[in-house]
């Protein structure tokens, strides 16, 4: 049996799989996922000890915190003064950079917390079940509630037994209105991020209390809700504390020799604000896949130095800029946001469920480079990074060049000094990314012999199973096109390659086709979905319905299961058998 990512139940034949990682595996799919727990070779994840929450995991959560309170708490009060003293237009302005941008995430939180605690209609929940498998190892499935007591006789049943009492029915109710009421109220104070960190606290540190098999379940639900609370901050960084960021400085420059501290301690904590959460948004992506090695505590405060200077010089040459030609600016702000949305369609990534939703993620995609750079595709990403920081060089320096040349150039010596302050911020930033890429990169020096990209203790090998291990046929094959009987180009091959005859007989296998020996223990979740290639989130990070699924087959399993992706790489290479008719 198969589980649908919705709970249905649905049938399905065993197929190729790509290996994904458990306790680091990230996830999502839609309707057409299944889900199917099962035993076999080729796969990778929480098989072994995994990761352990640390103190310093917990240290990271609290700072994470801090800057969320100083970067609110310093916008409200900046508002406050602007109101006291009358200036209601700049009072107007900082209060709708902060209430819009959280309205915004705290509906979509809400949102997510309505899926992930609603109940399907007439069941309190999907309902699990295990039996014996064909190959002597444990099988998971979920179903409906109305297929669920139909299990086989003799197999045990970890659903839910008899009818509960009236009692435990109205105690169960209360609960939930309780849980209910309590998330209206902390989404309807603008706290739905702290109470999704504070519950990320709350897993991690309860993962390192419980037992083994206790410690890896809440593991997983801790990295679920740290890549939902890393995903809602920025969001709401780039629509809060970007353009408040801008206005306070582009204030600030136009006061002159007249600073005040309030405005500074506001854009401090806002630049502070938009290079953190760039920063852990990486480390929490990085430690959600096992195909890639997880990001240091040093890497990531180089990170965040990287980002606070680089984004430093880009706000200072807008406010530069904006202070004399406030127009021109909203111009330029437009023209770029547009030239790097279509830049980053044109790179066909791969990170939501739909196509609209792709259309808008990578609209705020746009919106976070017009301050920084933000990898969104997979490969080698050097050329492109290059390529936008000399656009944002030559950026900086013709606005701060049209500022400058709007001044007193003999008399005006501050204005000297902000150009130099440009020019040093970027510097610095350019710097701190040079020490991440050569030092302190998750895969090694930049310059020197690099570590593979996933972490495969039993040999430096590539990850997941080799290609020739093809232990299962897939489901349905394709059927082929008049093309690729024609010899065109199929699966990156040359036209008038020709193809091989139906029904060719390989050599067979070599004695030991395996670098290294593959791991069979233990339960495997399998998903009909082809992985999402780094830098996009796995699949059951995004689809709120597949990771309910998994969680639910994961807490009914004796041993914690590891997460399987079908592989595509094999399904083309069992094509050449395929017959046409």
């Amino acid at each position: 049996m198969a589980a649908k990512s919705d709970g249905a139940a649905a049938a399905a034949g065993p197929g190729p799989e790509g290996a994904a990682g458990g306790a680091r595996s990230g996830a999502g799919g839609r309707g057409e996922a299944a889900a199917a727990a099962a035993e076999g070779p080729g796969v990778t994840g929480a098989g072994g000890s995994g990761p352990r929450y640390e103190l310093r995991d917990c240290c990271w959560v609290l700072c994470a915190l801090l800057v969320f309170f100083s970067d609110g708490a310093t916008d409200l009060w900046l508002a406050a003064s602007y109101y006291l003293q009358g200036q209601r237009t700049y009072f107007g302005l900082t209060l709708l950079f902060v209430l819009l941008p959280s309205l915004v995430v705290q509906l979509l939180s809400f949102r997510w917390f309505v899926y992930d605690y609603s109940e399907p209609e007439g069941a309190p929940g999907p309902a699990v079940s295990t039996k014996d498998s064909g190959t002597g190892g444990p099988s998971i499935s979920t179903k409906d509630s109305a297929t669920a007591s139909r299990t086989k006789e003799g197999s045990p049943q970890l659903g839910p037994g008899p009818e509960p009492s009236s009692a435990s029915a109205y105690r169960r109710r209360c609960c939930r209105l309780c849980v209910w009421l309590l998330q209206t109220l902390v989404h309807l104070l603008q706290l739905g991020q702290v109470w999704r960190y504070l519950r990320a606290l709350y897993l991690g540190l309860q993962s390192r209390w419980r037992g083994e098999r206790l410690r890896r379940h809440f593991y997983w639900r801790m990295l679920f809700e740290s890549a939902d609370v890393s995903m809602l901050r920025l969001l709401e960084t780039f629509l809060r504390s970007a353009p408040q960021l801008v206005l306070q400085l582009s204030l600030l420059v136009q006061r002159g020799s007249e600073p005040d501290l309030l405005p500074a301690l506001s854009t401090s904590a806002s630049l502070v604000s938009l290079a953190w959460t760039l920063a852990s948004y990486q480390k929490v992506l990085r430690d959600s896949r096992d195909d890639k090695r997880p990001l240091s505590y040093k890497g990531a405060v180089a990170q965040v130095l990287w980002h606070l200077f680089t984004i430093a010089a880009r706000s200072l040459a807008f406010a530069l800029f904006a202070s004399v030609y406030k127009l021109y600016f909203g111009i330029f702000i437009v023209a770029h946001w547009c030239v790097m949305t279509f830049w980053v369609i044109q790179g066909e990534t791969d990170f939501c469920m739909s196509k609209w939703e792709e259309i808008i993620y990578n609209m705020v995609v746009g919106i976070i480079y017009i301050f920084c750079w933000f990898n969104v595709k997979e490969g080698r990403s050097r050329r492109r990074m290059a390529l936008y920081y000399c656009i944002v060089l030559l950026e900086n320096a013709a606005l701060t060049g049209f500022w400058y040349s709007s001044r007193n150039f003999s008399t005006d010596f501050r204005s000297l000094i902000l150009v130099c302050v440009v020019a040093s911020s970027f510097a610095l930033g350019i710097f701190f990314m040079c020490v991440y890429y050569c030092l302190l990169h998750p895969n090694g020096p930049m310059l020197g012999p690099q570590a593979p990209g996933c972490i495969c203790p039993e040999s430096p090998g590539p990850c997941g199973p080799p290609a020739d291990a093809v232990t299962s046929p897939p489901r349905s094959l394709p059927r082929t096109t008049g093309a690729e009987r024609d010899g065109a180009s199929v699966g990156g091959e040359r036209a008038g390659t020709p193809t091989p005859p139906v029904f060719q007989v390989r050599p067979g296998l070599p004695p030991t086709p395996v670098a290294r020996p593959l791991r069979t223990e233990g339960p495997v979740i399998r998903i009909d979905l082809p992985r999402k290639k780094y830098p996009a989130w796995d699949a059951h990070f995004i689809d709120r319905r597949l990771r309910k699924t998994i969680l639910a087959l994961e807490y009914a399993s004796p041993a914690t299961p590891r997460l399987q992706y079908r592989s595509v790489g094999i399904s083309q290479e069992l094509l050449e058998y395929e017959t046409t008719v």
